[in-house]
């Protein structure tokens, strides 16, 4: 009894001997030596970005078998960098522990990692003997560096053939594809020979358009939205405009226009639009604060497809200037109905109404003003517009008398927008005119409203750490004087718009008759900003504002000006960055600092 005791008590000691080493922990790894013979720092900068053991030390991973299976994968890694810089002979070490990663059988994996060496020898640049591909369409260009006697790297083989079957789907031939390949390297010349066979296949012409994941869209509104021309010859181009018309209606989460597999006899080339569909309605809200203008609180609610056709209506509202030094609180409402594909798929219609008041330091103004319009899309960068709109205003004055404004107006616009951000732009520019004849009725003067708003962006440093931002505003009402036109077609200056660090709309006129302060006629202004990222979402800003208004045209008569500077915070979030501005006058008034908060850059 006794033995067998001792033999139970021995095996159980021999099983918790097994399960408490087990869960030892394994040794930690201490470090990655990363080694690349030659010293070409565009080799190194290559070779560690295609690291996948590099990429998971920056995770933190410590598990071996993770380890192990990322230094089996970095073989493929490292030597398809190498042979993107043309080196083509190129010897690849990795050792876990002193042990070559490839000789360790994947179920004999390490139970831990203490020293990953990688060690590369690049070896020579390869150069091109031959660099041949054929037949090419018309027109085709293909990379500067696919000729002999450049550097054989890769991605220009792959750059030439994708120039070539490129060429070929310009002028409608949809199938074309590289059939062909005969790659041979000269180790000894360290030369590469490439030749690529190219198979235009048949010109084609669009098919009928399909379409997939329409829950709520009517299917002919689609269509005519992407405006694909169906028995036209088939263009790349066509099949992306065609994508954009529907992206930009904004009803969908996500388009797709995939070409058929199989050509319908005899030339035809189906399409299949695989669409999903937004939620239906949307809402929005939204805040700024400075310190002479109050606070503003804007909203809107939106239905993206309000009668099944694409058409998207909008609800706006907003209160402004709650709590500002020396005006009322303001509102205003607002319904737009836009309706793309409208006299043509690149063209959408809108029609608005929109009314409201305004309590001013030196009037009270309630107005209406209702429209319709028709913008064309140019480009993808640059749109036109024309309209035609009516608005009355009825404008009472602090120093007494009341004056109802009528007019008619026919806006012409375009916009270019070559900014790469909306809401933080570091590169590109802005650039929105417009010039709109209008017919007052009354004793409001008839002429013509011009206004120019453009911005200019350019970032310097790593990532566009560093960008410079200038602004120029030059607006004007001709054809009639302040006491005949509505504060609407009056330009005033000062405060977050205009100029800041002085108190908003404190540049005017005084009427030597009335005594009112008004507006003048034109208005111009500049802005400077240095933005500077300190981290990736704090950044500050250093800003100089400038605003001159005139009361005859843009530049005649009388004419007034002050400018401000000061300094900002960007706090940057998905949406775009949060901004805080402090601003003084530094000509033309005097007064304490202004604050602005808001959403988006100043400009």
């Amino acid at each position: 009894m006794l033995k067998k005791g001792l033999k139970a008590v021995g095996v159980a000691a021999l099983l918790i001997g097994v399960e408490i080493s087990n869960v030892l922990p394994a040794k930690a790894l201490e470090r990655i030596d990363f080694n690349v013979a030659g010293g070409d720092e565009d080799v190194i900068a290559a070779v560690r970005a295609a690291s996948v053991l590099l990429a998971t030390q920056a995770e933190g991973t410590t598990d071996p078998q993770d380890l192990f299976a990322a230094a089996r994968a970095e073989y493929g890694r490292i030597v398809g960098a190498l042979y993107a810089t043309g080196r083509y002979s190129g010897v690849v070490n990795i050792r876990i522990d002193g042990r070559e990663a490839a000789s360790i059988p994947p179920l004999d994996a390490p139970q831990s990692v203490g020293v990953i060496t990688v060690t590369v020898d690049p070896g020579p640049v390869f150069t091109f003997s031959k660099a041949a591909i054929a037949p090419l369409a018309a027109g085709t260009e293909l990379p500067e560096g696919y000729r002999v006697g450049a550097a054989a790297e890769s991605d220009v083989i792959s750059g030439a053939a994708s120039a070539a079957v490129t060429g070929w789907r310009k002028v409608g031939h949809a199938k074309a594809d590289v059939t062909g390949q005969d790659v041979t390297a000269d180790h000894r010349a360290a030369t590469l020979s490439a030749a690529l066979t190219v198979s235009a296949g048949p010109r084609l012409r669009f098919g009928p358009l399909s379409v997939t994941g329409h829950d709520r869209m009517e299917l002919r509104r689609i269509i005519k939205i992407a405006g694909l021309p169906e028995g036209e010859q088939f263009s790349p181009a066509e099949l992306e405009d065609a994508e954009e018309r529907l992206r930009r209606t904004g009803i969908f989460r996500s388009v797709a226009l995939v070409e058929d597999e199989q050509i319908t006899a005899p030339d035809l080339l189906g399409i299949t639009a695989k669409l999903v569909e937004e939620k239906p309605r949307r809402f929005s809200f939204g805040l700024e604060v400075a310190s002479s203008e109050g606070a503003k609180v804007s909203g809107y609610w939106l239905h993206r497809n309000l009668f099944g056709g694409g058409e998207r209506f909008k609800v706006e509202g907003e209160i402004a200037q709650l709590g500002a030094q020396n005006s009322g609180v303001d509102y205003a409402l607002g319904f737009t109905l836009d309706r793309p594909a409208t006299l043509s798929a690149d063209t959408t219609a809108t029609s608005f109404l929109r009314f409201g008041h305004e309590d001013e330091d030196d009037y009270v103004q309630d107005f209406a003003e209702f429209g319709l319009g028709f913008t064309h899309y140019v480009s993808r960068e640059m749109t036109a517009r024309v309209g035609l709109e009516y608005a009355q205003y009825n404008v009472d004055y602090t120093t007494g008398g009341s004056v109802d404004f009528r007019i008619l107006s026919l806006p012409v616009g375009v916009n270019w927008d070559k900014r790469n951000s909306k809401t933080d732009a570091t590169q590109g520019f802005y650039i929105d005119a417009e010039i709109a004849p209008f017919l007052g009725f009354g004793s409001t003067d008839s002429g013509t409203k011009l206004e120019l708003d453009a911005r200019a962006y350019r970032g310097f440093g790593e990532d566009d750490r560093f960008t410079i931002a200038g602004r120029f505003q030059a607006k004007g009402s001709f054809g009639g004087d302040a006491t005949s036109l509505p504060p609407e077609y009056l330009y005033y200056s000062g405060g977050g718009g205009t100029v800041r660090g002085h108190s908003y709309q404190s540049l005017s006129f005084t009427d030597p008759t009335t005594g009112d302060s008004t507006g003048g006629t034109g208005f111009l202004g500049a802005s400077i900003e240095l933005r500077a990222k300190v981290t990736p979402t704090i950044g500050i800003v250093g800003f100089a504002d400038f605003g001159q208004i005139a009361s005859d045209g843009l530049f005649g008569g009388q004419t007034a000006s002050h400018a401000g500077a000061g300094f900002g915070i960007r706090y940057a979030t998905g949406f775009g960055p949060i901004r805080l501005d402090i601003g003084a006058p530094i000509s033309g008034g005097s007064g304490s600092p202004q604050v602005y908060v808001g959403i988006g850059q100043a400009f």
